[in-house]
């Protein structure tokens, strides 16, 4: 069991990855909002779910935290969503949500972390 739940800390650590380093391309780049970063988004969602569950661990699991980091995705998710219309619509996504993409992303990594 405890294997599962660490491939499972690795697909979540993956999902952080693809959306962090698609981010730092297009931040380099034309800042714009690409299917990459939510399907980075969506993988470190789903793995973030799965190791929200009390299995194959012998301590309690810190909620308090948990219900921050997944806060702060779904706030990701929404500037991901809502930057993608924007693109589709006008050509650009405001440099705010562009950056805040990236500036939430470091912050739930940065949660999981130091927040012990």
């Amino acid at each position: 069991m405890e294997i599962l739940r660490h491939v499972v800390v690795l697909v979540h650590l993956t999902g952080f990855a693809i959306l962090f380093g698609a981010w730092v391309v297009e931040a380099v780049g034309q800042r714009r909002v690409t299917r990459l970063m939510t399907w980075g988004m969506l993988i470190a969602a789903v793995a973030g779910l799965a190791l929200a569950a009390p299995w194959g661990i012998d301590y309690p699991l810190n909620y308090t935290k948990l219900g921050v980091k997944l806060v702060v995705l779904l706030a990701i998710g929404a500037l991901l969503g809502i930057g993608t219309a924007r693109q589709r619509k006008t050509g650009a996504v405001p440099p705010v949500m562009f950056w805040l993409v990236g500036i939430l992303t470091i912050l739930n990594a940065a949660l999981a972390v130091l927040w012990r």
